[in-house]
């Protein structure tokens, strides 16, 4: 699930990514084009009732790529994204919708999560595991 907030008079909104579970045993990192992909900077934290959540602020009119990393380096994506393709799941902070890109681009994948697994050999900060709490 995917909360935004209102826009800043600063141009800015806080959205908020809540996941019901993990794929994997251990930790889960939101990575995306706002913290450059690096699965260490927007850790989700555990709650009480064993969703995961972190919030975040971003600029209210720059759409933003990102999917969910889980320990192990399986990478998952939020059905609740406003379109999804190869790069993952994007969205538009201020909740303007806009129409797919490209003839590849169709919303079928919506609702259906996707679950990759890194192998050796890929850039390090893609496929570094999530540190746990």
């Amino acid at each position: 699930m995917i909360k935004r907030g209102k826009p800043t008079k600063n141009g800015q909104v806080k959205l908020t990514f809540s996941i019901t579970e993990s794929p994997t045993v251990g930790g889960v990192s939101l990575v995306g084009d706002f913290n450059d992909w690096d699965p260490y900077a927007h850790p989700m934290q555990r709650r009480d009732d064993g969703t995961y959540q972190v919030s975040l602020m971003v600029p209210a009119r720059q759409p933003i790529r990102f999917r969910y990393l889980a320990d192990g380096g399986v990478w998952f994506d939020d059905a609740d994204a406003d379109h999804h393709d190869e790069h993952g799941g994007r969205i538009n902070p201020a909740d303007v919708q806009e129409a797919p890109e490209g003839p590849g681009a169709a919303r079928s994948a919506v609702g259906k999560p996707m679950r990759q697994t890194l192998s050796a050999g890929q850039p390090v900060s893609a496929s570094a595991s999530v540190a746990t709490s």
